[in-house]
């Protein structure tokens, strides 16, 4: 079954089950799938609001382009666990010969790079939603602020897991360039993330 169509609880009871999928990667999609969520749900709680007349435009885009990242990151649940999977299959296969043994070499590298550049475009994803959720805590209704705020907590912490998931994976990535350029993209997020959570927590207060 694709984890997306888990319930709550199935996909609860697998994460804390003995399999290493899903993990941390997977779980940070999800986390950011339900920022998004918060997204649209402030969008819809503003649209036909007295008083939020000139944020019409900005709720139903905050709502559309929310709903896009919401079901992206549903299925990239899946797909980091199956980017995991695919190391693991690289890992098991045969080597007795020199030829099978550099086979294994290239296949583990390349899921390697699979496994760094899955959990990076959730990271990218992750700030897309983290921007929503800022502009709808400015703009939206001001009984959605404190949601708007766990939105924007939720995005960070899902960039934040899916980057630790890109850099645990680059130490056995031998192409330095490849690591050098993943890892300074990692360092732009995080640092981004950091800052518009800092601009969130001044808007909640002023709110």
């Amino acid at each position: 079954m694709n984890m997306k169509d888990m319930t709550v609880t199935e996909l609860n009871d697998c994460t804390a089950s003995s399999s290493p999928a899903p993990g941390g990667g997977s779980i940070s999609a999800m986390a950011g799938a339900y920022a998004a969520a918060l997204v649209c749900m402030v969008a819809k709680l503003t649209l036909n609001k007295k008083g939020y007349e000139e944020a019409t435009d900005l709720m139903r885009e905050l709502d559309g382009k929310g709903e896009l990242l919401r079901k992206e990151l549903l299925n990239d649940i899946q797909k980091d666990s199956e980017s995991f999977n695919a190391y693991m299959a690289a890992l098991s296969l045969p080597k007795d010969s020199e030829e099978e043994r550099a086979a294994r070499r290239f296949a583990m590298q390349e899921a390697l790079k699979s496994a760094s550049s899955v959990p990076l475009s959730v990271a990218y994803k992750c700030q897309n939603v983290l921007n929503l959720a800022l502009s709808a805590m400015e703009k939206g209704n001001q009984n959605t602020v404190s949601d708007g705020m766990v939105s924007v907590l939720l995005a960070r912490a899902a960039l934040l897991g899916a980057v630790n998931n890109v850099r645990i994976n680059l130490g056995g990535i031998k192409d330095e360039s490849f690591v050098k350029d993943m890892a300074d993209q990692c360092k732009a997020l995080e640092t981004h993330a950091n800052q518009q959570e800092a601009v969130a927590r001044s808007v909640l207060d002023m709110r």
